[in-house]
């Protein structure tokens, strides 16, 4: 399974359709685009139905196949709530997942693209979103090849983990009572890492991993850490709120709103390639770029014990008081 940062929030410029309808325009990436021409999907985000205080959110392929279906408790982001399902391109299901207040709960199913059933694991608690790992709070019950014979049942057997599109086996090893138990291998192609790890009970004791250009690295308790500004979220809250000017003419029109930034910790810790994936007013939009430039440097992030690249999303909000 790939080890994966997100971003702090899924974020996005929406456009209202209409009084009871939200139309979202989006990219594979997350990134929200203005135009449909622009976008690998769409989302339509639509009042409750009638005695319920869920949203209706759906996604579509741009060729109108379905890609989601679930509920929601907010309007953007979607913070789901219950069963959310989503579909491969070709119709086929590609996952079944359980929700509560935006956070994964329960069991969830993963498919192949063929239809056949891939993953079943069970989700303990907690959000898994800022930077740990997969395995941190997932108990895998069954994992299966495409043929739908059984590797792993009951939560025992031998994992094997593909990349996101099917095409090879990313990492392999024991599983026992639903957790990684002894030596694990893998090679995650995209960024030409080869690993071998040992585990106990779920444990990341030891892992060794190798670059193609022959750089190693030892690592141990997790494979990965997300780029962070020093002293946490609350301390880089604290240096926006010090830092920004709210521009004089946005202020005198009252003009209020949230700026969502993308950009890349680099493996020093500088912030690049800074953009505006949400814009209120090029003034506001100018001020938050301004901003997040003058940042100091942050902790940069980590992926075998390596310091890598990461891209992320952070809102800025300007808001004027009564």
């Amino acid at each position: 399974m790939k080890l994966f940062f997100t971003s702090l929030f899924l974020l996005a410029a929406s456009i209202c359709f209409a009084q009871r309808q939200n139309v979202y325009f989006l990219k594979n990436n997350g990134k929200y685009v203005d135009v449909r021409d622009s976008a690998d999907y769409i989302r339509i985000v639509r009042e409750p139905d009638s005695a319920s205080t869920l949203y209706n959110v759906a996604e579509f392929y741009l060729n109108g196949t379905q890609k989601l279906v679930g509920k929601s408790i907010s309007i953007d982001p979607p913070k789901y709530e219950g069963p959310c399902v989503t579909y491969y391109a070709n119709g086929n299901k590609q996952s079944v997942i359980n929700y509560k207040k935006g956070v994964k709960t329960g069991s969830d199913l993963e498919f192949y693209p063929n239809g056949k059933i891939y993953l079943e694991t069970i989700h303990l608690g907690g959000d898994y979103t800022q930077g740990s790992q997969f395995w941190d709070n997932h108990l895998i019950q069954t994992n299966r090849d495409s043929l739908g014979n059984a590797t792993v049942t009951n939560g025992n057997g031998y994992y094997k983990g593909y990349d996101d599109k099917f095409t090879y086996i990313e990492e392999e090893g024991n599983i026992k009572n639903g957790k990684r138990d002894g030596k694990w291998k893998g090679e995650y192609k995209h960024t030409h890492v080869t690993f071998t790890e040992n585990y106990d009970n779920g444990k990341l004791l030891t892992g060794n991993a190798q670059t193609e250009d022959g750089k190693t690295s030892t690592y141990s308790g997790t494979r990965g850490v997300p780029p962070e500004f020093k002293g946490g979220i609350e301390s880089f809250g604290r240096y926006l709120s010090r830092n920004i000017r709210y521009p004089d003419l946005a202020r005198q029109k009252g003009i209020q709103g949230r700026v969502i930034l993308t950009f890349v910790v680099e493996k020093n810790g500088e912030l690049s390639d800074i953009k505006v994936s949400k814009s209120v007013i090029p003034l506001i939009d100018d001020e938050a770029i301004r901003v997040l430039k003058e940042s100091p440097k942050w902790i940069p992030g980590t992926q075998f014990g390596m310091p890598v690249r990461v891209q992320y999303s952070v809102p800025i909000s300007f808001t004027l008081g009564n």
